[in-house]
């Protein structure tokens, strides 16, 4: 594997690495080296799990060979082992500062994610590195208990207590072999995760929980699910040893969340009402025995952890508690409507009425421990034990430290300075029902004790006083850093906000304010539910849902917006819409079936008979965190809105309260927030999480949609990540955002299609270029080069990447990226070019062999076939020459003497020759690619845009107006007169330049057959159409007059295409239409017209037809654009008869002179389009 060297430290990497990938790797070793923290945000996909294990495992490495260093020089006496490598060049890990450094110091590495599914993923990279440490996964028994009795009790808890009860008496076999087998080398020196060491538990018969925690000690690096270091319970509880360790926290965006939920709590009625129950039932037991038991006086704590059954005065002891407890709990009288919020001290007054204290909180403590291990283990009972187990973790949460009796009261203000008690009516009616044993002693509905944790920092802070070695908090998804920094309360010296690895063909992002209807889209309050933004919210979906290819994901901002929205969708077709053409999955609630829906969704997207799938998801849900929608999975994203915290939720207000407060205090050293800055950036945070869905590779690309009006100001996109921003684009229009994607989608599928599993070994992205051999065999450059070349082309696609620096190098010339853009077509490359666009393929690869050809520039200037024969007549004009009169017949005379293709191919060749002497090689190349682009996409305006470095020098001007020869003929007279604008002279274009071969000669031939009609042109070839016997033409069938040739026009069917518009749009809409059309006419502005057109004539599937049928209304040179849009919506080519042509009677009439629409149709379509 290569290796690169970084501050000192040697990191073996799989591959080399990227930029951002090395400027990760630095950061985190420089976290390490210097016992610093650092927040390092890098977005998904660009490897940051691997670049943190690497870098991490290397520094470890680095830190014990330091040491070895060390041990050296000390049996060396002073002595320099190695005299050209002094002991100092090995780096001051080994020292570590003036402490002195052994073996056992160096740092254990643990690494928290989320999820054990995330950290499946991160154990996975592991493997794909070269470093192999001693490690261990750790798990609760809900993960890792293979013991069948165990696992079949319902609550976690009891669970435990089974577990415990079963050790204890050695009554488990898994438990009495782990000790054997956890000095297995095979487990010892292997790479495992959850999964693997459950199977290895089940085939050797051996606890795989207790084996973890074996595998602990010896463990150079711990994986853990982060609740299990910020909850100081279950830190106790897996003994977790922080002194000295790096501590790592991956997907860190919901640490902020952790910290302050792991050390909250609800105490609801039912809790203490189930606690209450539980005891009353031992209470009832343990008076039928009193006459056989000698009944304890006093409470005896070492009976209480010994597992043995409690004795009736604890029992009695504990109900007393759990009594007064209710009674002060229930002695507030609040309002139904809101709580009562108390300072968290408070909660110390509280406890205290029902007999807790820093004083009896151990022998309380111990006692619920007993009871409930003592309730669990008994036989044919079933007992809701939960009351008792939260009763005894509030214990340990609000009674944590050991002050003495004078630091006792200083101790309660630190633990309660970022918590709020809040006392607040339970108004649940949807209970889960409990048994009816459960509720027996339950009073009447009574309040809820909240006890709310509203800083991370709280959290944090305790790690920092376990003496760690440094915090790495890392995720995608962290903007805005300083907000981030300043709500975790500890420094960060070290910051890094990384960027992406992909390229800017791979993303599209689109603000869209408002649908097809042209109505707003919000998610505000006042908004959300309104029929018409709800109807519009539904088009603009299934209209994505169309031109987004593969997996669709919408992602709401709550699961009751979504629920409304989706019923709202089916009960008025838009779901019906969107499942047509892409099957709908909506994201569950509950944890239980949601594998069941995405794999469900997977499957579809899979499918080849279906056109992908949609998923609905929510903002801050478990589609949203972590799942991976690579490729086809994630082709686009839609957020319908920003997802605000609940705004009346209590909670959410007493954060905002206590923000407030916090940043009223002005502490020195600290920066709070205020509440509505976080109230913001919740949202903000949430909607970045869902974005990183999308782009899941290097090589992945895709779709990002902002469907709320709110996303075009300028300080809301402030707020996206640092790889989004540049690329936002704002719409005006929808139709220009479905004409984007489909444009973006063709492209990119074009630059990265999705290799078949099937084909895998074959098909490796591999491009084949023509080898100098005639025999045509290829030789083949690597997918990466492919892609590489490939990006480099878009730039001409996209109008807002149309230009490019000259001095931009490919490393590759004209003839390789051509032929890699053509790679489809080069095994033609012997055919006889068709024309001269063509012929420029050939022409180049003759041009790399025969740079000898000599072409002079006069005659480069010539080298347009159609304006051989005009140039002298240019000249003419200049020296004031006067009008000539030609006969048509001649003009037939002098098509016959015309240049062949083959002299065309020649002369483009020569000229592709003599352009490359002159002109740099990367200008030459510039203008190549523009030429080949030119041809793939019939955009003008990019070929004028790149080949507009010609104009800077006169001496260049003869090689624009050469080009001319490659410009189609409905281009013709635009370059013309660009050409005279830009230089003082045109290319010598005549009208019947703008005519196809087959057109030009149709009409020469029909002309030629009838009456000689004499026509006028001036020298210059303006036809002064006024002096021609128009009749006479008109007899051959073809029709001519100012605007140029033009066909019958079907006066039927553009009547019954207006009927049938104002049928279905109504009298407004087809009014707006028609306007369209008409603006149109005078500035030929296409995108206008689509943006009018896609939005009238898109809400409905069925008036998808009347889009179709509307391409006879396009002008030729906006034919094909119309079409790929048309492909695109519909998931499918358009049938030529379809789209552009009036109709297939037309068509057959028409064979032998194809059908040419031009200004003279349009102007007649709107003509009868007033009539109506």
């Amino acid at each position: 594997m290569p290796s690169l060297s970084l501050n000192g430290v040697t990191v073996s990497f799989p591959f080399p690495p990227y930029d951002c990938q090395r400027d990760y790797m630095s950061k985190v070793i420089e976290c390490l080296q210097k016992k610093v923290n650092g927040v390092l945000e890098s977005p998904t996909g660009t490897g940051k799990t691997l670049c943190l294990l690497c870098a991490t495992l290397a520094w470890r490495e680095h830190f014990k060979d330091t040491i070895s260093a060390s041990k050296i020089a000390e049996r060396l006496s002073g002595e320099e082992m190695f005299p050209k490598t002094p002991l100092s060049s090995w780096g001051s890990a080994a020292t570590d500062g003036n402490t002195p450094t052994y073996y056992t110091d160096i740092p254990k590495i643990i690494y928290a994610s989320r999820t054990h599914s995330q950290l499946a993923q991160v154990i996975s990279e592991l493997k794909n590195t070269s470093y192999r440490p001693k490690m261990c996964v750790l798990g609760s028994r809900d993960q890792l208990c293979i013991n069948q009795e165990v696992m079949r009790q319902e609550s976690n808890h009891v669970k435990v207590h089974m577990c415990r009860a079963k050790v204890s008496t050695r009554s488990c076999i898994y438990y009495n072999n782990f000790e054997e087998k956890s000095s297995d080398r095979d487990l010892v020196n292997s790479i495992v995760d959850v999964e693997d060491l459950v199977k290895f538990g089940n085939k050797e018969r051996a606890c795989p929980y207790y084996l973890s925690r074996s595998l602990k000690q010896q463990a150079d690096i711990i994986f853990m699910p982060y609740n299990y270091l910020l909850d100081p319970k279950s830190r106790k509880a897996h003994n977790i040893e922080l002194n000295g360790a790096v501590v790592i926290f991956d997907e860190a965006h919901n640490v902020e969340k952790t910290c302050e939920e792991t050390t909250s709590f609800d105490l609801t009625p039912y809790d203490v009402a189930s606690a209450i129950t539980a005891i009353d039932r031992q209470l009832v037991e343990q008076a039928k025995d009193a006459s056989n038991q000698a009944v304890a006086e006093d409470l005896n704590v070492d009976s209480l952890s010994s597992g043995l059954k409690p004795d009736i005065t604890t029992i009695a002891k504990i109900k007393q508690i759990l009594l007064d407890l209710e009674t002060a709990i229930d002695s507030f009288d609040v309002p139904s409507d809101k709580g009562i919020t108390k300072p968290g001290i408070f909660i110390y007054e509280l406890l205290e009425r029902a007999h807790l204290t820093y004083s009896s909180k151990t022998a309380v403590y111990e006692a619920l421990e007993t009871i409930t291990g003592y309730l669990t283990g008994q036989p044919g009972i079933f007992l809701n034990t939960s009351g008792l187990q939260k009763l005894a973790n509030i214990i340990q949460l609000v009674f944590c430290g050991e002050p003495s009796e004078k630091d006792r009261q200083q101790q309660m203000e630190y633990n309660t300075a970022h918590f709020k008690v809040h006392i607040h009516r339970d108004t649940s009616h949807l209970k889960k029902k409990p048994s009816s044993d459960v509720w027996a002693s339950s009073k009447k509905q009574g309040n809820i004790l909240s006890y709310w944790c509203f800083s991370p920092g709280f959290s944090m802070q305790e790690l920092v006083n376990q003496q760690v070695r440094c915090i790495i908090l890392t995720s995608g998804t962290l903007s805005p850093l300083s907000s981030f920094t300043s709500e975790m309360r500890i420094e960060f010296p070290v910051i890094l906000e990384n960027g992406h690895v992909i390229e800017r063909d791979q993303i599209l992002v689109s603000v869209i304010d408002q649908g097809p209807d042209r109505v707003q889209l919000s998610s505000a309050f006042d908004r959300r539910f309104v029929p018409e933004n709800l109807a519009s919210l539904g088009n603009t979906v299934a209209n994505l849902s169309r031109v987004v290819p593969h997996g669709l994901l919408v992602f709401f901002p709550s699961f009751p917006l979504m629920e409304k929205t989706l019923d709202f969708w089916r009960a008025n077709g838009h779901a019906d819409r969107i499942e047509n053409v892409k099957p709908m999955f909506v994201e569950p609630k509950g944890k239980g079936n949601f594998t069941e829906v995405i794999d469900g969704y997977y499957n579809k997207v899979n499918d080849p008979a279906v056109k992908g799938g949609t998923f609905f998801a929510v903002c801050r849900g478990k589609a949203s965190e972590g799942l991976d929608f690579a490729n086809t999975f994630g082709r686009g994203v839609v957020i319908t809105g920003l997802p605000f915290p609940p705004k009346m939720d209590p909670r959410v207000i007493l954060k905002m309260q206590f923000l407030d407060e916090m940043r009223r205090k002005k502490v020195p050293g600290m920066k709070y927030l205020s509440g509505q800055e976080w109230y913001r950036q919740q949202a903000f945070r949430a909607v970045n999480q869902a974005i990183g869905r999308v782009i899941r590779h290097k090589e992945d690309y895709g779709a990002i949609f902002l469907c709320d009006h709110r996303f075009k100001n300028s300080d809301v996109r402030a707020h996206l990540p640092s790889w989004v921003r540049p690329y936002v684009r704002l719409y005006d229009g929808f139709g220009n955002v479905v004409r984007d994607v489909s444009q973006f989608f063709r492209i990119a599928q074009k630059l990265r299609p999705v290799v078949e599993k099937k084909a895998a070994a074959q098909s490796c992205g591999t491009v084949c270029l023509p080898d100098s051999q005639p025999s045509g065999s290829t030789a083949c450059l690597s997918s990466q080069s492919s892609y590489t070349t490939k990006a480099k082309l878009l730039d001409t696609h996209l109008p807002s990447l149309k230009r490019r620096r000259l001095n931009e190098h490919t490393g590759l010339n004209g003839f390789a990226r051509m032929c890699t853009e053509y790679e489809c077509e080069v095994l033609e490359n012997q055919r006889r070019p068709a024309n001269l666009l063509d012929a420029l393929e050939q022409g180049d690869l003759c041009s790399a062999e025969d740079d000898g050809a000599v072409v002079g520039e006069e005659k480069a200037h010539g080298l347009s076939t159609l304006s051989l024969q005009h140039d002298k007549r240019v000249d003419d004009e200049l020296r004031g020459g006067k009008r000539k009169i030609k006969v048509v017949k001649e003009q037939k005379a002098a098509m016959k003497e015309d240049v062949p293709e083959e002299g065309k191919a020649s002369r483009a060749k020569n000229f592709l020759a003599e352009m490359k002497k002159s002109l740099s090689q990367v200008t030459f190349d510039n203008i190549v690619q523009a030429l080949q682009t030119y041809k793939k996409t019939d955009n003008m305006d990019a070929l004028l845009t790149e080949t507009a470095v010609l104009t800077e020098d006169a001496n260049t001007h003869s090689l624009l107006r050469g080009l001319y020869q490659f410009v189609r003929p409905h281009h013709k007279k635009k370059f013309d007169e660009k050409c005279r604008e830009l230089t003082g002279q045109g290319c010598g274009y005549k009208p019947d330049h703008s005519l196809g071969k087959d057109k030009n000669k149709a009409l020469l031939h029909g002309a030629a057959e009838r009456q000689p009609a004499v026509a006028l042109t001036s020298s210059s070839g303006t036809p002064t159409c006024s002096q021609l016997n128009v009749q006479q033409l008109n007899k051959g069938g073809q029709h001519l007059n100012q605007q140029g040739l033009r066909e019958p026009l079907a006066g039927s069917v553009h009547a019954t295409f207006l009927a049938d518009v104002k049928k279905a749009l109504g009298a407004g809409k087809s009014a707006q239409l028609f306007q369209a059309l008409h603006s149109y006419k005078k500035t030929d502005n296409y995108e206008d017209l689509v943006t009018t057109v896609v939005s009238l004539l898109t809400e409905k599937d069925e008036h998808f037809n009347l889009l179709v049928r509307f391409g006879m209304c396009v002008r030729a040179h906006h034919k094909k654009q119309y079409r790929e849009m048309l492909d695109a919506l519909n998931g499918q080519s358009v049938p030529a008869a379809a789209a552009p042509a009036v109709s297939e009677d037309q068509q057959r009439h028409a064979s032998s002179s194809p059908t040419l629409k031009t200004q003279c149709k349009i102007s007649s379509f709107f003509s009868s389009s007033q009539k109506k």
